[in-house]
């Protein structure tokens, strides 16, 4: 994963610090939504909080992670789909899903958000959808 860090960092024009290398590459190997509670606990003061809030944030303003909606109340972030997110322009109009077993929250990048019509006047910038359930790996 590390590799793949370092060539996702060089494509965004970002230096290949240990910190960006290390937490991009837990991004990419858990698959999933992760919350900067999570980032402490499996970097476990490796890093300090402010370092991680820091490397997320320039993450988001880069084009590599966008905030994932959750019902939880505490903010996640997942790695953006490579071929639609670009520098402070995110295209994360997907599908989100959570899994009521594991808890685990995916991207489901093939899977549309529905149009919906709002009244005249009005102009949607975003749009989110969580859907709840059992994922795969859950279900077997």
């Amino acid at each position: 994963m590390k590799i793949i860090a370092e060539k996702i960092l060089k494509e965004h024009k970002l230096r290949n610090t240990p910190i960006r290398i290390a937490v991009l590459s837990y991004f990419k190997e858990s698959n999933s939504a992760l919350s900067h509670a999570n980032l402490e606990q499996y970097f476990n003061n490796q890093f300090d909080r402010v370092t991680l809030y820091r490397t997320i944030n320039s993450f988001i303003e880069n084009g590599i992670l966008h905030k994932v909606l959750d019902d939880s109340g505490s903010a996640k972030y997942a790695v953006c789909n490579d071929d639609h997110c670009e520098v402070h322009q995110h295209n994360d109009n997907h599908v989100h899903f959570k899994c009521t077993i594991c808890s685990k929250i995916e991207c489901l990048h093939h899977a549309q958000i529905p149009k919906v019509k709002v009244p005249m006047g009005y102009t949607i910038n975003a749009a989110n959808l969580l859907l709840e359930g059992i994922c795969s790996k859950c279900n077997n």
